[in-house]
């Protein structure tokens, strides 16, 4: 069985048995196909059923000269993923790359936005960009729900619960979650979908999907980036702002303001709580405020003093 078999096997697991979004599937097979070049470059003849140890430990060490440490970790963990694959359906009894130590890496958290960016940000798009009331909703909903981008391009007018106050996301692995939105991102929707949306004449398809490109088809990742950078320029920011940025700073934000670790961990969309740990890091100055405040010692002695 050759590689692209395996691959092809590899990615159907992914997708229907581990129910992975494209963009992780990509991510996982693209891990493979650069161990696979690496191969063809050597002509080393070999296949994922009887490749050894020692050849991926050369692969992963020429890799190394190329990428940082985070990217290599990653790598390491992808081969191991595909290997496992390999060993459960068969094909090998150990997995080559078990060994390989992943590089220890610390946690590399995104930049976060003061609520003083964010709304400046949407202010800025909202008076000088060409779709200033679609671009000025897509920074507001992104933020105050703390979406993934695959999470924002994909919302639909059928998962809109203003009533109720709440909207529905289908996010990884098509799990679905109910998200509280806010009164100003309501009103943000309401009005691009009245006027600068009611110029675009989208077909069947595209309909019901709340953001539209100006030829009336839903928005791709791209074009978020896109908005977010414009964003950032638009107010002279030195902080490097992706639409991540903004959905780290909505965890971050609840989390200073006193909410509940597993209350952010449902509104994210967390299997782990250990991976809403991460996102919701605290600087110390608020760890030591909340100390001061809240802590029986610190408030006796405040009392005293």
């Amino acid at each position: 069985m050759n590689w692209q078999r395996h691959l092809e096997d590899y990615r159907n697991y992914l997708e229907f048995e581990r129910a992975m979004s494209p963009n992780s599937i990509h991510s996982y097979v693209f891990d493979v196909e650069k161990l696979q070049s690496f191969l063809s470059v050597n002509d080393i003849k070999c296949s994922p059923s009887n490749i050894d140890h020692e050849t991926i430990k050369t692969f992963v060490y020429e890799i190394s000269k190329l990428v940082n440490a985070r990217s290599q970790a990653r790598i390491i963990s992808g081969l191991r993923n595909f290997f496992d694959h390999i060993v459960l359906e068969g094909y090998r009894e150990e997995n080559p790359v078990k060994r390989i130590a992943i590089p220890k890496i610390g946690r590399k958290l995104p930049e976060t936005l003061t609520t003083t960016e964010i709304d400046k940000m949407i202010k800025a798009v909202g008076l000088k960009t060409r779709h200033h009331l679609r671009n000025a909703a897509l920074l507001e909903t992104i933020y105050s729900c703390g979406l993934r981008v695959s999470e924002l391009i994909n919302l639909k007018f059928s998962d809109l619960f203003f009533q109720e106050d709440f909207i529905k996301i289908v996010g990884k692995g098509n799990k679905t979650r109910l998200v509280p939105v806010a009164k100003t991102t309501k009103e943000a929707i309401e009005n691009y979908k009245k006027i600068d949306r009611k110029r675009l004449h989208p077909d069947e398809a595209s309909a019901d999907f709340v953001f539209l490109n100006q030829s009336g088809k839903p928005m791709t990742r791209a074009m978020v980036f896109t908005i977010v950078r414009q964003a950032s320029s638009l107010i002279g920011l030195s902080k490097k702002v992706s639409p991540h940025t903004f959905r780290h700073s909505f965890a971050t934000h609840l989390l200073e303001n006193g909410a509940d670790l597993r209350a952010i961990q449902q509104m994210l969309g967390h299997e782990s709580i250990t991976t809403t740990e991460v996102y919701t890091h605290v600087d110390q100055s608020h760890l030591r405020k909340v100390v001061d405040q809240y802590h029986p010692r610190e408030k006796r002695k405040n009392l005293k003093g």
